[in-house]
Parts: structure tokens; sequence; C-alpha cells
């Protein structure tokens, strides 16, 4: 028997859910299929940052404020755990306070929602941020906070509840043959439209398509604290001067690369490894840490301890004064990424879209990206 829908969606993460979403509320019926008992993959080892402050300014910020509204509707209309917590990007260096500068004054005919902060103010303000020789720290209001296990559990629920939305978790496809779907149980389904958002592992179902997108893959390190005592709360999103590096957002700033060659000369492991110190907290008081970036042929299945002490010791020596430091779990994850693209779309059949890379941003993008794809192309 051939079962129905009018959309299916391949892949139980963030983008997938993301889809799924859109299609529904615009009255499709959709199935979903993930071939884990539960989402497993990049979409549950993240900071659970929803990060706006991090993308381009103009359409990627834009995007990333549309993803965000839907995160806050979700938390009102699915109880999902939000929290508007802001970000402070902390500069200890010259060159760091150059940049926050720099950004802080173009953000505004950017039209990017950002505030420089004197270091007297940031740690007045916000008192879990270390004092020792902080010059100052770029405040953002936008930013968003989630628990992504518990994120990611409770939407397939509320799209079923809600939209009649069939989730099939433990059902791998082995097979698109366009309207046509086949899953290793040997069920069949037609679909009008189908939506492949399984990170890289779409490689599996379109290997030609996956061998000349041009991706990358990139494995982080990244460890959380247990809950912290008395209900003590991070505040915002924190993130550090290395981070400035990261984000193609800050290269508005002429003295970017002043900052990037100190980094490259004078914190040679911190460049091997791509890191960049970042810290969140959950609904649940744990820290979140991280994270490092490792690329294709260096990335091992083995983490590296060393990796891991240059973030801890970053983050403790300069960032953060924690009431307990106490490392509770520690995990990578791996995901695909363009080296231009902020997110790679491609049709390998007809009303079959290939939805990949979105270089580590989908919490931040997903709802967006959908929400805009479906903006262009519901017909």
């Amino acid at each position: 028997m051939t079962r129905r829908a009018d959309v299916a969606v391949i892949g139980g993460g963030i983008v997938g859910l993301a889809f799924a979403w859109e299609a529904a509320r615009r009255g499709r019926s959709v199935v979903l299929f993930e071939k884990s008992p539960r989402p497993v993959g990049a979409s549950v080892r993240n900071f659970g940052m929803v990060w706006p402050i991090g993308q381009l300014p103009g359409d990627g910020y834009a995007r990333a404020l549309r993803s965000r509204e839907r995160w806050l509707e979700l938390r009102d209309r699915a109880g999902v755990w939000v929290g508007e917590c802001g970000s402070l990007h902390l500069a200890h260096e010259s060159d760091e306070d150059a940049v926050v500068r720099e950004f802080v004054a173009a953000a505004g005919p950017l039209g990017v929602d950002c505030a420089y902060l004197p270091a007297d103010e940031a740690t007045k303000r916000f008192p879990a941020v270390r004092p020792t020789e902080l010059r100052s720290a770029l405040y953002s209001p936008t930013e968003l906070v989630v628990n992504p296990p518990e994120a990611i559990a409770r939407i397939p629920q509320f799209l079923t509840e809600t939209y009649d939305v069939v989730c099939h978790f433990g059902r791998a496809v082995i097979g698109v043959d366009m309207p046509r779907l086949r899953t290793a149980a040997g069920e069949n389904w037609e679909a009008d439209r189908v939506f492949v958002c399984s990170g890289a592992e779409f490689e599996t179902l379109f290997p030609d398509t996956f061998a000349s997108a041009g991706l990358r893959r990139c494995k982080l390190q990244m460890m959380k604290t247990r809950p912290q005592p008395q209900n003590w709360r991070l505040g915002p999103h924190l993130a550090g001067g290395l981070t400035l590096c990261h984000y193609k957002n800050f290269e508005v700033c002429r003295s970017l690369p002043i900052l990037k060659a100190r980094v490259r000369e004078t914190m040679l492991e911190f460049h091997r490894y791509g890191i960049h110190v970042m810290a969140a907290q959950n609904d649940r008081g744990e820290v979140v840490i991280g994270d490092s970036h490792e690329y294709d042929a260096d990335i091992s299945p083995f983490d590296k301890p060393e990796i891991d002490g240059l973030i801890l010791n970053y983050l403790q020596d300069r960032m953060v004064q924690l009431p307990d430091w106490t490392i509770a779990a520690r995990w990578h994850g791996v995901y695909a990424k363009h080296p231009i693209e902020p997110v790679v779309f491609a049709e390998p059949q007809s009303r079959c879209v290939v939805v990949a890379a979105t270089g580590g941003a989908g919490m931040t993008l997903a709802f967006g990206i959908a929400r805009d794809w479906w903006e262009v192309n519901d017909r």
C-alpha cells in the first residue's frame, strides 16, 4: 500500500522541523521521517543560542530575526522553554575594543540593534562577567537561549498535536524517486514535495549532488557544567574577543585584520583549532561551553583534551565567574558548512529540495530559511 502526503520531510533536526512546520501552517499535509529514534545530530549538540548578532547585516540579520519570532511563538504556543537573554562580546585587548567600537558605529545604519558598553557599565549590569582587564563589551538584546534536546523533542509533539503532522522516528528513507519515497521498513509514500534536511547525510540519498555541492564537514568540541547552585544565572550569552574573528558580520570592520593577525601570530593553538570561546546557560542552570572548529581530514572521532583545556582556561581567566566549574558532560558535533553560502539548496529531482549546510547556525536561521523558501515557492 502506498500512503500519501502533500509534503514529506526527511530529517528530524531543526531544519527538517522548520520546513515541516512551515508547510503545515500553510495547510499542507506533512509526513516527517527521522532515521534515529530521536534526533542525535548537530541540532541537539549545540549551545542553544539563537544568535542574530552573528549574522551578516541585511538579509542574514533579518532572516535571523524572523526565525527569532518563530521561537517566541513556540514558547507561547508549544511550551518550549525560550529565554530572552541577549549577548555580550567581551573585549580585553585594544584591537578587540577597536573592532567593537567600529562595529557599533556601523551597526545603526546597517539596522543591527547593539550598543557599546564601557567595562564598568558591563560589569555593573552583568555581575557574572569577570572584570579583570576588561576594556569594553558589545551588547545585543536580540539573542535567545533554548535547551536543544528538550526543544527538538517537544516540537514534533507540537506539530502532531496542532497540525496532524505524521512523525516517523526510527524510520530511514532509503530511496527517493519523485513523487515516491521508500523506507527501510518497506513502506511506500508519495508526496508532491520532498525536503531532504538530513545535514551532510543527504550524501547517502544523492551522492552526486553532495559531491558537487562543495561542502565541508566541521567538528566542534563542547562541554557543560552541572547546574549552578542557588539559582545562579549567567545572564546574557557571553562571547570572547576571539569570537570577533569568527563571524562574518564583523568583516565590515577595517580594524578586524589587525585582530586576526595578532591571534594568528600569538595564539597559535587557538588559531590552529579554530577556537572561539562562548558560554550560554539553559533552563536547568547548566552552563554550556565551547567551541572549536576542525575541518575535513583533520576530524577525528577522538576528542582532544587540549582543546577543552584551552577553552576552559580562557573562560575562567578572562570571561566569567562561575560558582561551580564542575564539568558534567563533554561531547562533539559535526555539521556541514559551505565556504561562502549561509545555506545550500539543491534540487536533484523535480520538486525534491535538499536543504543543507546552515554552517552551525541552524538554531538561529532554520525557521527563517523555511519561511523565506515558502514565501517565494508557495505555488
